[in-house]
């Protein structure tokens, strides 16, 4: 069972959220926080496995909450909730330390499996998140394009077949169901692709996919 706190200022939000993970029978919420301060507190006094967080709160807002978290509760992951526009604070909560962007207003099914995959050890990002993310990079986009295909040509193909999965927002489990593999096939592809591009995280993976145009050549 995946215990899951949710931190959001806005009640409703929390209430479909609850609604959305809590249909996951490997899901369960455990507590819930109206800012960021209160989702620290309850980190703490509750241990959960995820903490799905909202970025703009009172007192302290998620970026801080997160950097917070990170340190006083390194085995919980941090798993971003976001609306469009926010592609800035994305890119500084991923150096922060949270492991999972996720849009509010996504398909439920991209919060269900964001929630697995971080609490697998992953990273997940939503793959509306990571066109934004690298919208918000700027300029030279040809150029990261063609830098992005240059590295995944190290890869086999194999390789590039998980790592456009894994841009498309797909955890382990469903990318081993795609591809007819086990899933622990799948997380030693993920190793080798991480380690063989100089990657951190499934975060990075996914948007070195989007660049190269991976995600754009499988049928989700």
């Amino acid at each position: 069972m995946i215990r899951v706190l949710i931190a959001d200022d806005e009640a409703m939000i929390r209430a479909g959220v609850r609604a959305i993970v809590q249909s996951d029978p490997g899901i369960e919420v455990v507590a819930e926080a109206a800012d960021g301060r209160e989702a620290v507190e309850r980190v703490l006094s509750h241990r959960p496995d995820v903490v799905l967080l909202d970025i703009r709160m009172p007192r302290m807002d998620g970026l801080a909450a997160t950097a917070e978290i990170r340190r006083v509760a390194p085995d919980t992951a941090v798993a971003v909730l976001t609306t469009f526009g926010e592609d800035g604070y994305v890119s500084q909560a991923l150096g922060d330390g949270a492991a999972g962007f996720l849009l509010k207003a996504g398909d439920p099914r991209e919060l269900i499996a964001g929630v697995h995959a971080v609490a697998e050890g992953g990273a997940y990002l939503s793959p509306q998140v990571a066109r934004q993310v690298i919208t918000h990079y700027g300029g030279g986009r040809a150029a990261r394009e063609a830098a992005a295909l240059a590295r995944v040509e190290r890869l086999t193909d194999r390789e590039r077949d998980v790592l456009a999965l894994v841009g498309a927002g797909l955890s382990n489990a469903d990318i081993a169901r795609r591809l007819f593999l086990v899933e622990g096939t799948v997380k030693s592809y993920v190793s080798a692709i991480l380690s063989r591009l100089g990657l951190r995280n499934r975060v990075q993976a996914a948007i070195l996919a989007y660049e190269a145009g991976l995600p754009d050549t499988v049928d989700t």
